[in-house]
This record gives C-alpha cells, structure tokens and sequence, in this order.
C-alpha cells in the first residue's frame, strides 16, 4: 500500500482541480464577507460584529477559529506517526474549554467590551495595563500566525508537488494576502461567517473521511488500530501505547509535562477566543456558544483518532514524512487514497478554508488591540473618533499581514500542532494569571498585573529562543535540522525543554503575587465590588458596552 502511494504523492491528484475547488471557496467567502461589510460603520461593528451573533452561531464560529491547521493537519500527522502520544494534543486542546467555560468566558462578557485590556483596566491603571495587554495579545497572535502559515506552506507544497522552498514562500504570500483582503473588508462580521462555514465543511468533511476508513475495516476500531501497526512495521506495537514521542527520557516526559500545561491553561488566554465572547448579545449567549463549542470541538478530536491511526494504517507513515509537507501531509494524504482527486481536492480546500478563517480571526483581533488598546486608549487617551480607530485597526492588519508571511517563511516544514503549543504556552504565561487575578483577587493591583503580564511574556519568549525549537534540534537518523533555523552548524539552544510552559506558567502566576504584594498601591475594593457584582451578574454590562 505504501508503495503504491508514494508513487502517487509524486503528482498528488490534479492541482488544477485541487487549485479550481480552493478557487471556489475564495470566490464564494469574498461574496459572503463583501455583503457583510456593508454594516461596518462603528468599532462595534468593526470589532464585535455589532453584538448581534446568537450563542449557535458563536459557539460555531468559535469551533471555527479554534479548529485550526494544528488541529486538522498537525494532530492527525502527530496521531498517524506517534500513535497515543499524538492524540494527547487532542485531548488537551479539548480539555482546555472546560477551563475558559467554568472560569473565563461569562465573567469576560460581562466586564469587558472588545479586547482583554477592557476587562484588566476595570479596576486597574488604565494606560501601562493597556499597554501590556496589547503586547502580549500580538506575541500570542504572531506564533498562532507562524503555525497558520507553515500549514499553508506544508499544504500546498502537497498539492502543487512544490519541494522547494522559494516557492512554497510565495504560497504563503499569496494566503497571506487573502487574509488581509478578508479582514480589511469583512471585519469581525465577514470572518465570522467564513469561520462558521469552514467549521461546518471541516467537521462535516472529517466525518466523511472518518465513517470511511471505518467501514474499510468492518467499523471496528481494533481493526484499524492492528492495520497501523501492521503499517509501521517493527516496533509498530507502540503506537498504541504511551510513551512512544515522550517517554524516550526523563527530559522528554518533563517536556510533556510542559506541553500539557500550555495546552489545558492556554485557551483561556487566548485573545483570538475571548474576543469572541463579545459578538453575542449577553452573557448568557456567551454561555451557550462555548457549550456549543465544546460539543463541536470534541466531536471533531474524536475524528482525528479515527484519521490519524487511519492515515498510519493505509497510507504508511514513511510515505507521509517522505511527502513534501512531511506530518502534515497525513490528513491530505488519506483523502487520496480514500475517494482520489475530488476528495482530495475537498478535503484541501476545506483545509484551505481553515487556514484563511484562522488567520483572520487572529489577525482582527491583533488588529483590535493595538487599534482599541495602543492606539485609542494609550495614545489618543479615549480621545478618538469611531472611524478613526477602525481606520488605524485596517492599517495594522496590512503591516500584522506582512509580519504573518515573513515569520511563516521561516517556519515552514514545522509540525503545526507542535507551532500551536508555543502559542499556547505564550497565552498561559502572559495573560491567564493576571484575568484570574483580576476577576477573583481582591487585592490584586497593577503592579502585579505588570509583573505577571511582562514577566510571564518575555521569559516564555526568552525560553523559546534559547530552545531546540529554535536551533539545534538534529534528527538523529538523517543528520537534518528539526529546528526554524536550518542551518545545523547554527546553533545556541541553552536548554533542552521545547515547551517553556512548565517553567513560564509558574513563574507568570508568582510574580503576579509579588508585584501586588511589594507594591505600595493602595487596593480598591469598592471597584473590585464592582467588577465582582457585574462579572457575575452582568449588571451594568449591557449600558458598559455601547458608544
């Protein structure tokens, strides 16, 4: 079987079919988001789709956004080559919504207005929390961007059979564009309703796929399981047991650890996924799109199980890392083998399509809080026109947009769910402490928001530097760098941990306590009454939230 593929992934189907079906999808998006545009003449409608998504609508939306190319590509390679280790990304990215439902999603609706910075400036110093907020918003949105990108590289590079890397560059340009031409005109209402559509075509196209390789082996799961092991050949029995990405060592089980931690704590400070609280009408919509979410999200990570081991079994996992796109080739790769060109073509459209509405979640909501945040409230003091901030807001979605394709150059090749996890532990670090102390901390201060925020971001980022991620990391079979930088005689990785979050996370939580603890700030409980009474209740929110 794997022979038989590998001869076939060296043209993967018809790209002009592949190319004509994306087409399709760009064309149908770009008609959705122009007519979409027409409403957007305030900030609110601009940043918040005008508050006027139900709970549905959102929680799809939301499974949009959050279903990325880490999830569709990078899981299903990880699952397909590393077996039970890789379906622990799943596990952890559906784990994760359970923290951002008890804890984060309700009390954000009713305490802030678009961006993050409005809740932490409720009760604390306006400007420097601002300031900070919006830092680490763009920290977490660029390594977001860099996975998003390096899946559209791996991709294409598929499908176009492009090894070379120059070309596999101008891909990227040209997503890159896409996303910019969708944000500057659709605002939050167009990319709400290209992420609801590719949600509906990804978990419907996944589960195509997934009742499919069932039935190609009597829809028992066992079957499938014995087929990818039969596949990896010797030493395929691990696939099916713990251990076989992370217990090599005591330092590789340390960095599961780290993984896990950056991926249960980072989607409630992910500031692409709260921003979307604030496109319902109320708290209690807000509510009901993260059960919604979850209820998608979990559905689909359960496909992935079925892919990845599906991807092993009939498509061989020395054929999926020999594919130009390497990992995340495994989901494309199925597709072919399963229903040829057409599905092929469907399957990398919608994969295409996940990318796009990724990418522009991520970038409107950068775009928000350097315009909202730095710009408005910073700069300008809250002395500024509605148009005025939007204006500014489509302006950094150009220079966010150039920045997105550069850094996606450098990280093409990468695992994107590995790429994901980064800006997850990013998340984690620098904004999770500093919500929590804010909503239930009553003595919680500025002060401790600047050390937690500024602290927590520059020592995951400093981590992920001096990290094999970043350089140094040699594949021990063929001698090739498995790091950004490709160049192995380069080479500065301090230490060997590739997910900061175990040592960041901590470390963001403590300096928090410190910082308010040394601070000489007089506390403020009547506004943390304040905050406490609205967060819960949402008193107050509704009349919070309008120009």
């Amino acid at each position: 079987m794997s022979a038989v593929v590998r001869t076939a992934t060296e043209q993967v189907g018809e790209p002009l079919v592949n190319i004509a079906i994306f087409g399709a999808f760009v064309l149908v998006t770009l008609i959705i988001v122009f007519r979409a545009s027409r409403n957007n003449r305030t900030a609110a409608d601009y940043y918040a789709a005008g508050r006027s998504f139900t709970g549905p609508q959102n929680g799809t939306a939301i499974a949009g956004d959050y279903l990325s190319a880490a999830s569709f590509l990078g899981i299903c390679g990880a699952i397909a080559i590393n077996g039970y280790d890789g379906f622990l990304y799943s596990i952890g990215f559906l784990v994760a919504w359970l923290v951002a439902l008890l804890l984060v999603a309700e009390l954000l609706r009713n305490t802030g207005r678009f961006t993050m910075a409005d809740v932490l400036s409720f009760r604390l110093r306006q400007r420097p929390v601002r300031m900070a907020a919006a830092l680490s918003t763009l920290a977490v949105v660029f390594f977001y961007l860099l996975a998003q990108m390096a899946g559209a590289g791996g991709l294409v590079a598929l499908l176009l059979g492009i090894d070379d890397r120059a070309a596999q560059g101008v891909v990227i340009a040209v997503v890159g564009a896409l996303m910019i031409l969708y944000v500057l005109v659709g605002g939050m209402k167009g990319t709400t309703w290209v992420q609801i559509i590719k949600a509906v075509l990804l978990i419907a196209g996944a589960g195509v796929m997934t009742l499919w390789v069932l039935s190609k082996y009597g829809f028992n799961l066992s079957d499938l399981l014995q087929g990818a092991i039969d596949q990896a050949g010797e030493g395929g029995e691990a696939l099916i047991e713990p251990g076989k990405q992370y217990g090599a060592s005591a330092m590789s089980q340390l960095n599961f650890v780290s993984l896990a931690l950056a991926l249960v704590l980072g989607t409630a400070g992910l500031p692409h996924v709260l921003m979307r609280f604030y496109t319902v009408p109320s708290a209690k919509e807000a509510r009901r799109s993260v059960v919604w979410a979850i209820w998608l999200i979990g559905i689909f990570y359960l496909f992935t199980l079925v892919l990845g081991y599906g991807a092993g079994a009939l498509v061989g996992p020395e054929t999926i890392t020999s594919a130009p796109g390497g990992v995340n080739s495994a989901a494309p790769l199925l597709a072919y083998e399963l229903g040829g060109t057409i599905l092929l073509g469907i399957i990398s459209a919608v994969a295409f399509a996940t990318i796009l509405a990724v990418v522009a979640g991520l970038t409107i909501t950068a775009a928000a809080s350097f315009a909202h945040d730095i710009y408005a409230n910073w700069l300008k003091r809250g002395e500024v026109k509605p148009d005025g901030e939007v204006r500014v807001a489509r302006i950094t979605v150009v220079v966010i947009g150039i920045l997105a394709i550069i850094g996606g150059i450098f990280a093409n090749g990468q695992n994107v769910a590995f790429l994901v996890a980064l800006a997850f532990a990013v998340a984690a670090s620098a904004n999770l402490p500093t919500i929590l102390y804010s909503l239930f901390w009553k003595r919680f201060n500025t002060a401790g928001a600047l050390w937690s925020m500024y602290g927590g971001l520059i020592s995951c980022i400093l981590l992920i530097v001096i990290s094999p991620v970043v350089s140094g990391k040699v594949d021990p079979n063929t001698g090739a760098s498995l790091s950004m930088i490709r160049d192995t005689s380069i080479d500065f990785h301090l230490i060997p941990l590739e997910n900061p979050g175990i040592i960041s996370i901590p470390l963001a939580f403590l300096l928090g306590i410190l910082g308010t603890l040394l601070s000489k700030e007089k506390p403020h409980p009547e506004k943390f009454a304040e905050m406490e009474v609205r967060s819960l209740t949402g008193a107050g929110a509704e009349k919070a939230t309008v120009h």
